[in-house]
């Protein structure tokens, strides 16, 4: 299976799209519910609970692990993939969001002036920064975190005033940075719950950018340049959710991510 981790719900997103551009493969999610969010958390506890998970999903067969979580990606893979895998999994890979994100991300703006919406823990790495120069040097770009956009999401505050108000200040504190940006991108998972707020408080001719189509358009490209993972990996369309918190919690709160009828199985880390 490809294993998809995330510290909540948010991978979720990443996950339906996933199976949307791959639907004969097998996923395997994990959501370290019991310990999120990940934003406000230093690099140290972020590096250990992701290194704790990507093990879990290791143990448990599979060969591939996305990290479908900004947070994690910013703060663990690099690590991860350095100072982990060539000594203890040299056969396996971990892959992030971040890296196909900002190889895209230049191509949407007409300006050359972007805007990144993401957590505190996201922002103060500054890892879209270092990335979108490697791609996109004469890029600007501006960052801002948005503390309120999760809790408004998992407590299933969408669509209600309160979102809406919290949802136009952090959108009128960006634009008021950099009157021309032109493109946003969405760069935490839960955040595409809120489409409807966001693109009510963006002017009309700002466009918005989701990972999801990106980050599973790039893993599809990956095993097509990588034909020895690709037959390492089942393709039976099956997809199976495990929760470092209760089963369910995990199926309550993945009901507003809008998954229906699954079964959870809860673990340790």
């Amino acid at each position: 299976m490809i294993g998809v981790f995330d510290s909540g719900f948010g991978g979720l997103t990443i996950l339906q799209n996933l199976k949307k551009v791959m639907p004969s493969y097998d996923f395997l999610y994990l959501g370290d519910n019991a310990r999120a969010p990940y934003g406000s958390r230093s690099f140290e506890t972020i590096y250990r609970y992701t290194l704790q998970a990507v093990r879990e999903l290791f143990g448990r067969g599979c060969p591939l692990v996305i990290l479908a979580c900004n947070t994690a990606s910013a703060r663990a893979l690099r690590s991860i993939q350095q100072d982990v895998l060539p000594y203890e999994f040299p056969d396996k890979r971990v892959l992030g969001i971040i890296r196909p994100t900002t190889e895209e991300i230049g191509r949407y703006s007409k300006t050359g002036h972007i805007g990144i919406f993401a957590t505190s823990g996201t922002v103060s790495s500054n890892s879209y920064g270092i990335e979108i120069r490697n791609f996109f040097p004469d890029l600007k770009v501006t960052q801002h975190a948005c503390p309120m956009w999760v809790p408004l999401v998992e407590y299933g505050e969408c669509g209600t005033e309160g979102a809406a108000f919290f949802v136009k200040k952090d959108v009128d504190a960006l634009l008021a940075e950099d009157p021309l940006i032109d493109t946003v991108l969405l760069a935490c998972t839960h955040y595409p719950l809120l489409e409807t707020e966001i693109r009510t408080a963006l002017p009309p001719q700002v466009r918005l950018v989701f990972q999801g189509d990106i980050v599973a358009n790039k893993t599809l490209d990956y095993l097509r340049r990588h034909p020895e993972m690709d037959e390492r990996l089942s393709k039976g369309g099956k997809t199976t959710y495990l929760t470092s918190d209760t089963a369910k919690f995990f199926e309550k709160g993945a009901f507003l991510f809008g998954i229906e009828g699954i079964s959870a199985e809860s673990v340790v880390l």
